[in-house]
């Protein structure tokens, strides 16, 4: 465990993952309360534990939230498994900080601008450019590994 955590490119990944794992949180965090601010409950028990079953409904703020925390986990998984892969291929710690640099600024722009409704085509560049980074993780892995497929 000493050898991955002295692993420059181990460490750096390991950096944004969590950052990222982190801003996941936020977001739960943040659909919860919109929730409850909104008064816009997807059980019915918990309605009834905040006011009553006419609080069992969808909000569109709060879907918006709870969208942007499903995209979080459609895409940030991926990056955690091809960013642990990645860092064993031995990249050079600055490409491999520029790789995970543009996918955690690409994520938090498409999260700002998924909140915020921000004007098109903000979300979709976001997401463009986070994928760029992944793509390429996964095309270097399988490049690294395919002598001995």
């Amino acid at each position: 465990m000493t050898d991955l955590i002295t692993n420059g490119v181990f460490s750096c990944f390991v950096f944004y993952g969590v950052l990222l794992v982190i801003k996941m949180y936020i977001i739960a965090i943040i659909t919860g309360q919109v929730r409850l601010r909104k008064k816009a409950f997807a059980n019915p028990e918990d309605a009834l534990r905040h006011g009553g079953l006419q609080y069992h409904r969808q909000d569109p703020y709060v879907e918006r939230c709870r969208r942007a925390h499903v995209n979080d986990m459609e895409n940030i998984l991926p990056f955690l498994f091809l960013g642990a892969i990645y860092s064993m291929t031995g990249p050079s710690l600055a490409v491999a900080r520029i790789h995970f640099l543009v996918f955690f600024m690409g994520r938090m722009l498409h999260t700002i601008a998924y909140l915020f409704a921000l004007r098109a085509p903000t979300r979709s560049l976001a997401y463009t450019v986070a994928q760029i980074p992944c793509i390429s993780m996964a095309v270097q892995i399988l490049i690294a590994v395919a002598a001995y497929a």
